[in-house]
């Protein structure tokens, strides 16, 4: 299962680009990873870490807050090797996303919808403190292998299979090891590619596992002077680009995934008319953890 995370396929969006000819829009199609989301990757490198370094020793229980994605593949790798798993989810994460982790025999802690991502934090930390002997703290918002299994793996991938004509590099922003990682690598394999990191517009927003960092608990992980730019995507944009790439692409993808979207060709609109540009974003996750949202059935 390990083996089969990661190496995703990069898929051209090209019936959203018509308006932009010189600019590709190439997404990394993150739901084929075995867990259906780029969460496998942190998940799997935060997992192996503390395994060798014995922080999961046996009998500990991995403990950690999620919006839902990292969640599903902390309970897909404590089902395959054997580690019970106790998670701290808002209470109005998708129906969808309850039911894939009680499928993996996960323990869950349902917390304060009203107070999205933090109030799981803020409990998860409390748990943590209280039970240390009990629990390993996988902690995905401080722990650096979260940004370094993407620093290892995702930048790498996007370098080879753009063959390094990348010129954009555009992602959301939630527990930021993606945006991080990614970037830093890509920095490092040329300088001069721009990345811009996206967040919702607002901290009352229904972008799943995305935060509005002026009001959020800002990941320890998250380094604010790696993005050239930083957009703000609103909700119901998000929404409705993820009908338009099911209904124009045929591609059925999560919220977050759209939002990326969104940016990119916001970011492809600001562009010169001649200028030649390859834009890549994280597809998170398929539209398949949202199909009970009402978003779907609007026109």
């Amino acid at each position: 299962m390990l083996a089969q995370i990661g190496n995703t396929p990069l898929l051209a969006l090209d019936a959203l680009t018509s308006e932009f000819p010189t600019t590709k829009l190439l997404g990394k199609a993150e739901w084929h990873n075995p867990g259906g989301s780029v969460k496998d990757r942190a998940a799997a490198r935060i997992v192996a870490e503390a395994r060798r370094s014995g922080k999961l020793a046996s009998g500990k229980i991995l403990l950690d807050s999620t919006s839902g994605n990292t969640g599903i593949a902390y309970a897909m790798l404590g089902a395959a090797l054997g580690f019970p798993v106790t998670l701290c989810v808002p209470e109005n994460v998708s129906p969808e996303r309850k039911r894939i982790l009680q499928a993996y025999g996960a323990n869950i802690i349902y917390t304060d919808p009203a107070e999205g991502s933090d109030g799981a934090i803020k409990i998860v930390r409390q748990l943590a403190e209280r039970h240390p002997d009990l629990y390993f703290y996988a902690d995905q918002y401080s722990n650096d292998a979260n940004w370094r299994a993407h620093y290892e793996t995702t930048a790498n991938e996007i370098w080879q299979q753009t063959e390094g004509r990348i010129t954009h590099f555009v992602a959301m922003l939630g527990t930021t090891g993606t945006f991080v990682g990614t970037t830093r690598r890509l920095k490092e394999l040329n300088p001069r590619i721009r990345c811009i990191s996206l967040q919702p517009d607002s901290a009352f927003h229904g972008i799943e596992g995305a935060k509005y960092l002026p009001t959020a608990i800002v990941p320890r992980i998250y380094d604010a002077s790696l993005a050239d730019q930083n957009l703000e995507i609103v909700t119901e944009d998000a929404y409705a680009m993820a009908r338009r790439l099911a209904r124009e692409q045929g591609l059925l993808v999560g919220v977050s995934s759209a939002a990326a979207v969104v940016g990119s060709l916001q970011i492809a609109e600001r562009l010169k008319i001649d200028q030649r540009a390859t834009i890549v974003t994280i597809l998170c996750d398929s539209g398949e953890k949202y199909l009970s949202e009402k978003f779907w059935h609007e026109k």
